[in-house]
């Protein structure tokens, strides 16, 4: 049953609404240097296990958090 109070967030969005706040309480958490140093970190680690072919369920993800991350942390 539907609520008859609106939501600010489509169902659709909301796994996107809850990694970038992740992102953001890690880049609050640790600093912007260092959310852009991880961020770096976490494209290049999950490259190399994309790269694998195996290990590419894993791997994207981490590029596409690392991403984030960095995203995040430059603005």
């Amino acid at each position: 049953m539907l609520s008859a109070t609106p939501q600010s967030t489509s169902r659709i969005l909301w796994p996107l609404k809850v990694i970038w706040r992740l992102v953001t309480l890690i880049l609050r958490a640790s600093g912007r240097l260092f959310a852009i140093i991880l961020g770096l970190m976490l494209v290049l680690v999950g490259g190399l296990l994309a790269s694998t072919g195996l290990l590419a369920v894993c791997g994207l993800p981490l590029v596409i958090f690392g991403f984030l991350l960095l995203v995040r942390g430059l603005f």
